[in-house]
């Protein structure tokens, strides 16, 4: 199989363990020479994720000398170049348009509005537009969000149609920062109020399975959409989880996705449901570690699987609760160290990892990612035991 993993990834590790696991022999495609390359018995694919349609025919350039019996995307920028060489090699894989949908914001808005699946009213914003009278038009409070960006990056709340210019144009300073273009489309969407949580599935067929349902305990209201805590099984009763299946459902039918992992966020307020992203890949960053299936069966073994069309066993989660803790960072700075991990670890059913390393350098909330990239997750009897607080953790930057 190949594994398209660009070199930002946090995922590297978990997806080739999975692949060892099942003994698959694995080639890397990434868009630059991959550290873990000496160690493989292949050498990496480069592959293009800027130009999907370049990237896939170097995937099936490869496969005419080696074939292949799976492409598999970890992170959203592999997921259109998987599913173009998925279908030039004759591989299951979503129509390509449902792919493109998932990747594109206002697309995918625009398609579960045709579906008349609930979401955010919206409005999309060019470079000329006038962003107050389009929040106006939506309904403030409003949230403002880039197109080309992902991982909330420049996503804004505002509460007022002035606070929503201000937002844009610092949207738009963020798009710039991030080589997107400072006349980028924005989204000025509706704010919708309520509890939010996140839905991981998996697709086969068309018909979806719910591996696990995730609250978010903490509240999301903004300024700024920064994600903290996941925790599993969901507490939300029944017949609320039941709705939350049914617009996923039915979104996952108006896009038309088909085939493999699915993650999506959504909103719950009195009782409505209402579908903010939906994404054909799995959950981002270290998060998928606080999922076990089966016997032990990690999320990336699940995947994988089913990419190789394997007999799917041990789909059932854990009888633990569990949770993750993303690390926040609050002020731009330079990593140099981090302390307190001994005590964060500490009962045994607590882990706490990080992912970059010293020298790292990032931003808070909107601007970018946190420099330090990590979790501290738990497993519990209950989902309340799951959110107790991990021991800080001490980043020491300047």
């Amino acid at each position: 199989m190949l594994l398209l993993l660009p070199t930002e990834t946090y995922r590297a590790p978990d997806f080739l363990e999975a692949a060892r696991v099942l003994g698959a022999d694995v080639v890397v495609g990434s868009n630059r020479s991959f550290a873990i390359a000496p160690a493989m018995q292949e050498r990496p694919v480069l592959v293009d994720f800027e130009v999907p349609e370049a990237g896939a025919e170097a995937i099936a350039a490869y496969a005419e000398q080696a074939p292949l019996d799976a492409v598999v995307a970890t992170d959203d920028q592999g997921v259109l170049v998987a599913t173009l060489a998925a279908e030039r090699l004759g591989l299951p894989q979503n129509p390509v348009g449902a792919a493109e949908a998932t990747r594109d914001k206002a697309a995918l808005r625009r398609a579960l509005e045709a579906g008349a699946i609930p979401q955010p009213r919206y409005r999309q914003a060019g470079a000329g537009a006038d962003v107050a009278a389009l929040a106006e038009e939506v309904g403030c409070p409003v949230v403002v969000k880039p197109v080309p960006l992902s991982a909330s990056r420049g996503v804004i709340r505002a509460n007022d149609a002035e606070s929503a210019v201000l937002a844009a144009k610092r949207a738009r300073s963020i798009c710039e920062e991030a080589d997107a273009g400072s006349g980028a489309p924005l989204l000025i969407e509706s704010y919708v109020p309520g509890k939010e949580v996140a839905v991981e599935g998996m697709l086969r067929g068309g018909d979806l399975e719910i591996l696990a349902p995730f609250d978010k305990p903490d509240p999301l209201e903004g300024p700024y959409c920064e994600e903290t805590m996941y925790v599993t099984p969901s507490r939300l009763a029944d017949a609320t989880q039941g709705a939350i299946k049914e617009v996923t459902d039915r979104a996952i039918a108006t896009i038309g996705l088909t085939e493999g992992p699915v993650h999506a966020e959504l909103r719950v307020d009195d009782g409505d449901v209402w579908m903010l992203e939906i994404a054909a890949r799995p959950i981002g960053g270290l998060c998928s570690r606080s999922l076990r299936f089966g016997f032990g069966a990690t999320l990336e073994k699940l995947i994988l699987r089913h990419a190789l069309r394997l007999p799917l066993r041990e789909r059932g989660r854990e009888w633990a609760a569990s949770g993750v803790m993303m690390i926040p960072i609050t002020a731009p700075g330079v990593l140099r160290r981090v302390g307190g991990q001994g005590g964060a670890r500490r009962p045994r059913d607590r882990r706490a990892r990080y992912h970059d390393r010293p020298g790292a350098s990032g931003q808070a909330a909107p601007g970018g990612r946190p420099f330090i990239s990590g979790s501290c997750s738990r497993r519990a009897k209950t989902p309340r035991g799951s959110r107790a607080p991990c021991p800080p953790l001490t980043v020491y930057s300047r």
